[in-house]
């Protein structure tokens, strides 16, 4: 694999923290802001809504543009994000720097996507992908339970200074190893915008939304479920993350290969086996080996369907990489706001912090008849033009222009 993968992994590090990293110190800043636990949540779905709007406003402003430039810049907006996180007086303004810093995540991975998927061979695409979502999962195993200690022992405004220098790092990554890529010549925004009159990128962004909605409706109020469900220390949560997170480094490269050779297979198997892990942790929630296997098993099934869902979209509108693989990006961070809203709203009905858990299962396997039915009515179809990309056919992967 290039060496440029590895400053896109960097960059997807310090983002995938910034995302995630807050949800072990939810219980912390609820109590220092004097917030309910369902209210201090809405920072994981205030910034998912923001992603999804950067996913595709600022994907659409910037994609004229040299990519590596717009990476810089966007690593840019990350660093100002959580500067003024680190230094919020109260609980809006703390909001106020997650949906800056937000801004730039959906661009971010929409146009280092693309970027991916161009500098390797047509039957490496997925697996290139997956490598720089590799840096969310390295967020996860690494990042994020070291982000909560760091937290829990110098106080919640560590973690973003943390993220700050981390920032600051990624931004000299890219400058130094992801090479220089030509502006395209001429984007025509409303040529590209045809590309969503397609059934199925429709099927692929709905699948996303409901994928992303079930696995991190559950995650944003795990902290919540380790401690008052299952008894573990609050101490102990970091520890508990570090399972999941090693979990998710595993399953993402397993998502990424299994796309690579069955798409919209590997993708079914994965929503089931989302389905049931969740299932299982519900019903198992109250024991700590129990807990700790579930842990483990959402971890490595829980964000594996994001190479393969990011390269089904990326398939089925390949005349338009950019602006689908940033809409599909806005898709997953929909999902995770919506996730997060709807487990909001089971625990404000005082169903407990198991509830999450449930609420997540049936999101992910009314996903799982999405894809489905939209698979089997692609199946039923003949490939209206060369555009037409196979669902199901790693040997022959739909072409992604630069």
């Amino acid at each position: 694999m290039p060496i440029g993968l590895l400053a896109l992994a960097l960059g997807g590090f310090g983002i995938g923290l910034t995302e995630f990293g807050i949800v072990g110190l939810l219980p912390q800043v609820a109590s220092d802001f004097g917030v309910s636990g369902s209210v201090a949540g809405y920072l994981v779905s205030g910034y998912a809504l923001s992603v999804a709007v950067g996913a595709i406003a600022l994907t659409a402003a910037l994609a004229r543009f040299d990519r590596k430039k717009v990476l810089l810049a966007l690593m840019g907006l990350f660093i100002v994000g959580n500067l003024i996180s680190a230094l919020a007086p109260a609980y809006p303004v703390l909001m106020a720097g997650r949906i800056v810093a937000a801004l730039c995540h959906g661009a971010f991975f929409g146009v280092g996507s693309v970027v991916a998927a161009d500098m390797v061979a047509p039957n490496r695409r997925a697996s290139a992908i997956a490598l720089m979502f590799g840096g969310l999962t390295v967020a996860n195993v690494v990042g994020v339970p070291a982000g909560t200690f760091l937290g829990e022992q110098l106080g919640w405004r560590s973690t973003f200074w943390a993220l700050t220098i981390i920032g600051v790092l990624t931004l000299a990554g890219i400058r130094l190893l992801v090479p220089v890529t030509p502006a395209p010549a001429r984007v025509d925004l409303r040529g590209e915008l045809g590309a969503f009159r397609r059934p199925q990128v429709w099927v692929s962004l709905a699948t996303s939304v409901l994928a992303f909605a079930g696995v991190i409706g559950a995650f944003t109020y795990i902290a919540f479920t380790l401690t008052d469900v299952t008894g573990f220390a609050t101490a102990t949560v970091p520890w508990l993350l570090v399972l999941y997170g090693a979990g998710t480094f595993a399953g993402n490269h397993l998502g990424g290969k299994l796309a690579d050779r069955a798409l919209n297979t590997s993708l079914a198997t994965l929503l089931t086996l989302i389905t049931a892990v969740l299932a299982l942790f519900a019903l198992t929630a109250h024991s700590k080996p129990m807990t700790l296997v579930s842990l483990l098993l959402l971890g490595i099934v829980g964000l594996a369907t994001a190479p393969g869902l990011q390269l089904r979209t990326m398939r089925y509108a390949q005349d338009a990489p950019i602006l689908a693989s940033g809409a599909n990006i806005a898709a997953f961070n929909v999902g995770n706001a919506l996730g997060a809203w709807l487990s909001g709203l089971a625990l404000a009905a005082g169903y407990g912090f198991v509830s999450p858990l449930w609420v997540g299962a049936a999101i992910t396997l009314t996903g799982l008849a999405v894809l489905t039915a939209g698979t089997l009515r692609g199946r039923q179809q003949a490939p209206a033009s060369p555009r037409s990309a196979p669902s199901d056919k790693a040997a022959q992967p739909a072409t992604i222009a630069g």
